[in-house]
């Protein structure tokens, strides 16, 4: 693993609302605004932009926790700015806070974990899994 980012370091990514972003479940669509779901993947995303550069050849990273605050809708059409800051980073785990935003207003406060672990030692735990 690259030892390259501190704590406090940001990434920024920017998502643009879509109409598959949208709160749809078996039953059909709940609200035609963006998804808690969805935003806590393209959140899980903003983080893993600092995995990227870190992890080498050999390995990968994988989420270890998610939290959602969600205070605000974004509507179909709107860019949500996602800026992640590392708030501890320790040996192979990377955790985030994460702010989105449509503009000034707060659409949700987020919260990411991830470790950077070998792909030889997560192919055997999910063999061991099947």
């Amino acid at each position: 693993m690259k030892d390259i980012f501190k704590t406090g370091d940001l990434k920024v990514f920017e998502k643009t609302v879509s109409n598959s972003d949208t709160a749809v479940f078996e039953s059909g669509e709940v609200h035609s605004v963006y998804a808690t779901f969805a935003l806590g993947r393209d959140a899980e995303w903003s983080s893993r932009l600092f995995v990227l550069e870190m992890k080498e050849v050999d390995e990968e990273g994988i989420g270890t926790f998610l939290n959602i605050r969600h205070h605000s809708p974004a509507l179909v059409g709107q860019t949500v700015i996602f800026e992640a800051v590392i708030s501890n980073l320790e040996k192979n785990i990377i955790d985030c806070k994460v702010t989105a935003k449509v503009g000034e207003r707060l659409i949700a406060e987020i919260e990411t974990g991830q470790k950077i672990i070998k792909k030889e030692r997560l192919k055997a735990l999910f063999e061991s899994l099947a």
